[in-house]
């Protein structure tokens, strides 16, 4: 489909977390001129500092990021709390939010009067469809999920997925400024929970919780079994870690008993005790201090 007539240059981001931040600065560190907003000035400024560590990791682990490039990337990104002000100038706005229908309809309530009319919605839902969010957005022909993997430098995929009534002009703008990031778009044909990657990832991470909720076998366990006898790099509980365990409880409150189940326990055992993952310093397994910053978190 045609896309000319649909530019996207300024970007902003909806909240400066785990992911949002990386999508932040990847689309900086791509040229982009970026706003990153969240709701309060306190979180904006500890933001800052997850900026800065993103931008250090690149210089390690990207190649031709060193050299001044990553840094540059951070001249990019702009700041705020305020609303109005981040999506005055927006051509995609793309929300990462925590993982709540309610949240995120709250959110779009407020957005939609205040974003210019050319402006593209996009949620990083990695388990919402895009049809259950559209009438809240108040434009729902410029509005689709575009969903990214943690560790977006290395795991590049951006999953985009409209609904009956997303434009496919829009669809394909947003596709082209994918690979303009430095993603392989991943065009998802149907609205499909999970949409491809967590509709693979979601059942095999619940299933290793379940096995530690059950008392089957402990994490460290659990995890071996799984390197070992598939040679992946880090284990199911590892990567529970990495994703966040407030986002895995918000999935997992959402599915079947036994997610149920996983949930109560994670809460009870894990986020009551501030154990939120590896960006806390400990989830399943404790981190020092230096790693967990160095992983970007």
């Amino acid at each position: 489909m045609n896309n000319m007539n649909i530019r996207i240059d300024n970007v902003t981001v909806l909240g400066t977390g785990v992911l949002g931040s990386q999508i932040a600065y990847q689309s900086a560190y791509s040229g982009f001129e970026v706003t990153a907003y969240d709701i309060s000035d306190e979180i904006v400024h500890k933001a800052r500092k997850r900026f800065a560590d993103l931008a250090a990791r690149y210089e390690r682990e990207v190649n031709g990021a060193a050299g001044g490039r990553a840094q540059a990337a951070l001249t990019r990104i702009k700041y705020s709390s305020n609303l109005a002000d981040a999506v005055r100038d927006a051509d995609l706005v793309i929300e990462a939010v925590p993982e709540r229908p309610d949240v995120k309809k709250e959110l779009y309530a407020k957005l939609g009067p205040l974003a210019p009319e050319k402006t593209i919605f996009a949620t990083n839902s990695s388990t919402l469809l895009p049809s259950a969010l559209a009438d809240a957005t108040g434009r729902p022909d410029r509005f689709l999920a575009l969903h990214f993997a943690n560790e977006i430098w290395t795991k590049n995929v951006a999953e985009i997925m409209g609904h009956s009534r997303t434009s496919p002009a829009v669809y394909d703008a947003t596709v082209e400024f994918a690979r303009r990031i430095g993603m392989e778009p991943i065009e998802i044909h149907k609205e499909q929970p999970g949409y491809v990657l967590n509709s693979l990832l979601v059942p095999f991470l619940q299933a290793a919780t379940s096995l530690v909720v059950n008392g089957v076998a402990d994490p460290e366990t659990i995890d071996k079994t799984w390197r070992i006898a598939t040679r992946a790099p880090e284990g199911p509980l590892q990567t529970l870690d990495i994703v966040g365990l407030n986002t895995v409880y918000n999935i997992a409150a959402a599915s079947d008993e036994q997610g149920k189940a996983n949930a109560r326990y994670i809460k009870e055992h894990y986020i009551d005790k501030g154990k939120l993952g590896r960006a806390s310093g400990e989830g399943f397994y404790k981190y020092d201090t230096a790693s967990a910053a160095r992983s970007g978190d």
